[in-house]
């Protein structure tokens, strides 16, 4: 049986990938990929996802 993971898990694994600028960006690839974006909603959670892509991509700069 193939695991599809929530939309949060797979925004919080896109956010890891230091390959988005922030959560719009992954929004849109959510959206592609046949998500729910109202799960990708609210102050905290999109703080959230904002610092995890800025330290992703400063990972991967150095």
């Amino acid at each position: 049986m193939d695991h599809r993971p929530t939309t949060l898990e797979r925004a919080f694994e896109l956010a890891r990938t230091g390959e988005y600028e922030g959560v719009k960006e992954l929004r849109v690839r959510l959206k592609s990929e046949g998500f729910t974006l109202s799960q990708v909603e609210g102050p905290l959670l999109t703080r959230q996802l904002r610092d995890l892509c800025r330290a992703a991509r400063l990972a991967n700069e150095s």
